[in-house]
């Protein structure tokens, strides 16, 4: 039995973790993968107050050393069922369908994940990076040309972004061909939240995200969400970490209620 339980190892739950702790919570964070999330595959990142560069995977590796050495446990598991038992909630992961963990609060910190380009423009791409987000990568491609697939109002921010930094910003739809003298694809055909197993849990909009204020609070009460699943115009870095700290508080204030 835990105080918190934490389903995402990214800097939103992580974060979570460190405040949970620091508030003398039990904590356990469960992920499916490598704890860090999807910026652990990031070359360089500009934007991380304190750290004029630092790649994807040293900055995760911080977090989690900083995380593990307050105590907070971690597991891998795919977790696909969460219910409520009295008081306590029940998550199961499809790996150990007749075992559950238990915990009195959940944080939901699981991200999501990027539409990919088609098999067709994929190929066209080659050897090319490919970048989900010109806020973090546009930097690296100053004074170069530079594509973006997409064709909603994303797309339209990335462009508008891009075109401050880069020398020209290509604009085409999925399945385009690419242009050859782009020296990066930025894909901006939207994203998918990994919020199936809460679908009749917590209220989710039309989109698959988990409804929840800058409180962090879902529509069902000791679940709290933070990070990129939860719904919010702005998701970066440090509004993930700003996420989990407001969630672990929050889940803390009603664990002492």
């Amino acid at each position: 039995m835990y105080d918190i339980i934490i389903i995402g190892a990214g800097v939103a739950g992580m974060t979570a973790a460190i405040y949970a702790r620091r508030a003398g919570k039990t904590v356990l964070l469960l992920e499916k993968k490598a704890s860090g999330g999807q910026i652990v595959s990031a070359l360089e990142i500009t934007n991380w107050p304190g750290e004029i560069s630092i790649s994807g995977a040293e900055l995760t590796d911080k977090i989690y050393h900083q995380v593990n050495n307050l105590g907070a446990k971690f597991d891998y598991a795919d977790i696909d069922k969460i219910e409520k038992d009295g008081e306590i909630w029940k998550i199961w992961s499809s790996e150990e369908p007749d075992n559950c963990y238990r915990s009195k609060t959940v944080i939901l910190a699981m991200g999501t994940e990027p539409r990919k380009l088609s098999e067709k423009q994929a190929a066209d791409a080659g050897e090319r990076p490919i970048s989900y987000c010109a806020t973090c990568d546009g930097a690296l491609y100053k004074g170069k040309p530079v594509v973006v697939v997409g064709s909603g109002n994303t797309a339209k921010h990335e462009m508008k972004y891009l075109e401050n930094i880069c020398s020209k910003v290509y604009h085409i739809h999925h399945d385009d061909p690419i242009p050859k003298d782009a020296e990066a694809v930025f894909v901006a055909i939207g994203r998918v939240p990994n919020t199936g197993f809460v679908q009749n849990v917590v209220e989710l909009d039309k989109s698959g995200f988990v409804v929840a204020g800058e409180d962090c609070k879902t529509s069902t009460p000791g679940i709290f969400a933070a990070g990129d699943c939860r719904t919010k115009d702005v998701r970066q870095l440090v509004t993930a970490a700003a996420d989990g700290a407001v969630a672990a508080m929050e889940a803390n204030k009603l664990l002492q209620r």
